[in-house]
């Protein structure tokens, strides 16, 4: 009996992601040879694009959408979302190029996708999940963000603005991409609370999250308050005065981060 997993698409996003390409391409070949990939590139001025295109020439299972500028996460996942519908994909995935998404485990993402779940995010924050090699304040900024994301929301998730996620076609299929927010990580948060207002089957698995070693984060702590705004926006809407009292607390968190403008942040 065939499985949703079978026809599986894992999208890349790149940016400058010339030495870490291939190193991350090559362990999804070798951890899940069954899945096809689509590299996204925002037409990098590293000449990633070119060596995408080597390695698709090299192996048929590799694929490349080249796009003429750098427009963001969002926007490089919503057109990799649209090429993988068109062709008929029942599963897509939502994977980092910079190493920080394990392939090795994308197959506990998948497995809970073939048991009947509609989404699955990879949590660093659930029991089981961790994080390797980030400064305490990083973590403290993720895990209090996350826990306000939830508890402003009411969704009932660990990780909601994690980046390691597959989705079944059904669920894509429905979503006006056009709606999608676009401040900083906000897009991962809209998804996830889409998913969850409409009833589908939301799941987390545990996974390990290891910052980068190779090049340097794209985005820096503006993003953290662009996007819990955003959220306390909708959480207002929809949880009302619940909100205000989480909101206070976690504005004197993400006051005290963001006075640290050297540092960036990919939480």
């Amino acid at each position: 009996m065939d499985k949703p997993s079978d026809r599986t698409l894992v999208i890349i996003p790149t940016y400058n992601e010339l030495e870490n390409l291939p190193l991350i391409v090559g362990r999804v070949r070798k951890a899940t040879p069954q899945v096809d990939i689509l590299i996204v590139d925002d037409n990098s001025p590293d000449g990633t694009g070119k060596r995408a295109d080597e390695l698709a020439a090299e192996d048929k299972q590799i694929n490349v959408l080249h796009r003429k500028g750098k427009e963001g996460l969002c926007a490089a996942y919503v057109a990799g979302f649209e090429w993988g519908l068109e062709r008929a994909y029942g599963v897509l995935c939502e994977m980092d190029a910079d190493g920080s998404h394990a392939p090795e485990q994308l197959h506990l993402l998948l497995e809970q996708i073939d048991q009947g779940a509609d989404v699955v995010i990879g949590s660093r924050y659930v029991e089981g999940g961790r994080v390797v090699n980030w400064p305490k304040e990083r973590l403290v900024l993720s895990k209090g963000g996350n826990v306000y994301i939830s508890m402003a929301l009411g969704a009932g998730l660990t990780d909601m603005t994690a980046g390691y996620r597959a989705y079944r076609r059904n669920f894509l299929k429905e979503l006006d991409f056009r709606e999608l927010s676009k401040a900083g990580y906000i897009f991962q948060v809209d998804l996830a609370w889409r998913a969850v207002r409409s009833g589908y089957d939301v799941r987390e698995v545990p996974i390990t999250f290891t910052e980068r070693e190779i090049g340097e984060s794209k985005l820096d702590g503006s993003f953290v308050k662009d996007s819990l705004m955003e959220v306390t926006r909708w959480g207002l809407k929809h949880r009302g005065k619940q909100v205000k009292d989480l909101s206070v607390e976690m504005g004197k968190l993400v006051g005290y981060e963001l006075n640290k403008k050297r540092r960036k942040y990919n939480f």
